[in-house]
C-alpha cells in the first residue's frame, strides 16, 4: 500500500475523555508505522503540552502546534521552523476592543513564555504544563514582543458575541478559533494560519500528496484540515460542522475511532 501521512489532533481525538492514548490506538499506530505510513500530531497546544503524546508514539516527524502559528520539527534541528506570531499592536488593539465585553481572562503565548492578565488557579495546570516561564499581571504591561497566540476566557453566554466582534474590527488581521466543552476560550493567531497551512508544508516536505492525507479531528480548530486532507475523519463526539465536511465519520474519541478507521482502511492487523 502506498505510504499515506496520518494527522491526529490531540484533545477529543487522539487523546480519551482522561487525556491518555489508548492502548489498543497506541498499537494500531505504532503498527501503521512499521508499515511505512507517516504519523504526525497537529494541535491547538503549544509543544510543551504536546511533547508527552509526541514522545509515547515515538514520532519522528514535524509538528504543528498552536493551530498552524507554529510548525517545526523536534528531532531535527536543522529543519526550516514556521513561526508565525501576530503582531504586537495587533494584539493590544484586541485587548483593548474586548474590554467592553465581560471576560474572564486573557492570555498570551510567546512560544514557551506564558502572559496571564490576571491570576487564576483554576487554568495554572493547564498553562503550567511543561513548566514554561509564566509571568501575571496587566497584558499591555508585561507583554512586549509577538505573541504566537491570544487567549481570552469567556463567560459561555459572550463567546459569541466576542467572536462576532472579532469578525466585524479584527478579521482582516487575525483568525479566531473557540476551544471544546468545558473551556469556553477563544483562540486567536495570525490571519491565514491554521492546521491545514501546517500540514501543507510537512506533506510537501515528505513527498506525500494531498489524496493520501488522512486527518482525525473533532472541533472547530479542525474544520480546514479535514477539508484540505485527501481523506478527513470526523470523530462521532465532533461538531456537526465538521461531520458535514468531513469525507468520513468514524467511533468517538473514547471508543478507539482513530484505531478502528486505520485498521480498516489501511488493511492492518
Amino acid at each position: 500500500m502506498e505510504k499515506h501521512l496520518i494527522v491526529l489532533d490531540l484533545d477529543g481525538t487522539l487523546l480519551t475523555d482522561q487525556k491518555t492514548i489508548s492502548e489498543k490506538t497506541k498499537q494500531t499506530l505504532l503498527k501503521a508505522k512499521e508499515a511505512g505510513h507517516q504519523i504526525m500530531i497537529a494541535t491547538g497546544r503549544p509543544f510543551r503540552a504536546s511533547s508527552v503524546y509526541y514522545d509515547e508514539l515515538m514520532l519522528t516527524t514535524p509538528i504543528v502546534n498552536f493551530n498552524g502559528a507554529l510548525v517545526h520539527h523536534p528531532k531535527n534541528i536543522s529543519w526550516q521552523m514556521k513561526h508565525s506570531p501576530m503582531d504586537i499592536s495587533v494584539v493590544y488593539d484586541v485587548v483593548d476592543s474586548v474590554d467592553k465585553y465581560q471576560y474572564k481572562n486573557l492570555i498570551a503565548e510567546v512560544m514557551d513564555d506564558v502572559y496571564i492578565h490576571e491570576e487564576d488557579k483554576a487554568f495554572m495546570d493547564i498553562f503550567n504544563m511543561g513548566d514554561p516561564n509564566v509571568l501575571i499581571g496587566n497584558l499591555k504591561g508585561n507583554l512586549n514582543e509577538d505573541p504566537t497566540s491570544l487567549l481570552i476566557h469567556a463567560t459561555e453566554e459572550n463567546v459569541s458575541s466576542i467572536r462576532e466582534h472579532l469578525e466585524d474590527v479584527h478579521a482582516e488581521l487575525i483568525d479566531h478559533r473557540r476551544w471544546g466543552a468545558p473551556f469556553h476560550i477563544i483562540e486567536i493567531v495570525r490571519k491565514g494560519l491554521n492546521k491545514a497551512v501546517g500540514i501543507s508544508h510537512v506533506a510537501k516536505d515528505l513527498g506525500i500528496p494531498r489524496e493520501r492525507i488522512i486527518a482525525f479531528g473533532d472541533e472547530d480548530n479542525d474544520l480546514e484540515m479535514i477539508d484540505y486532507a485527501g481523506i478527513g475523519v470526523a470523530m462521532s463526539n465532533g461538531i456537526d460542522q465538521l461531520k458535514n465536511i468531513a469525507n468520513e465519520i468514524t467511533l468517538s474519541n473514547n471508543e478507539d475511532g482513530i484505531a478502528k478507521f486505520l485498521i480498516d482502511r489501511l488493511k492492518l492487523k
